[in-house]
């Protein structure tokens, strides 16, 4: 499967909430054993979010809150190593840009830190623990 195969829009959180619902709740609720009432909070309905879809099915997600912070950005694991998340944030980082935001950061997972390197961010704290998953907290570094 390839990039071009997948669509990125943004959507709507009182229409499109069990879609990114679905997403999230496969990869954080199930998968990484992150508490429900931690994943969905009272941010979700503040926030920009994307759908990624194939053949239009939800099969990944991401948030941009307007403190310029990413997150919430999850891919199946079928559709991982496919650029389903680099698309996602690529969507998400100019949605911010065009939004004149200031500073774009997230708190990248361990494991994702490769991820985000290869697109631009620079690791800027401490390792710490969120839901019981250790992070990085990253800086998005625009290229001039």
């Amino acid at each position: 499967m390839s990039e071009q195969s997948a669509i990125v829009r943004i959507a709507n959180w009182e229409s499109e909430s069990d879609q990114i619902k679905s997403v999230r709740q496969a990869v954080f609720v199930e998968e990484q054993g992150v508490p429900y009432e931690l994943d969905f909070d009272e941010l979700d309905a503040q926030a920009w979010h994307f759908l990624a879809l194939v053949v239009d099915v939800p099969v990944g997600t991401t948030r941009l809150l307007s403190t310029g912070q990413i997150g919430r950005m999850a891919v199946l694991p079928m559709y991982r190593r496919q650029g389903i998340g680099k698309l996602l944030l690529t969507h998400t980082l100019e949605l911010a840009q065009t939004l004149g935001m200031s500073e774009i950061h997230l708190h990248a997972q361990i494991s994702a830190i490769d991820f985000y390197l290869a697109n631009d961010f620079v690791i800027c704290g401490d390792e710490f623990e969120e839901a019981g998953i250790r992070h990085r907290k990253m800086l998005y570094q625009r290229l001039h």
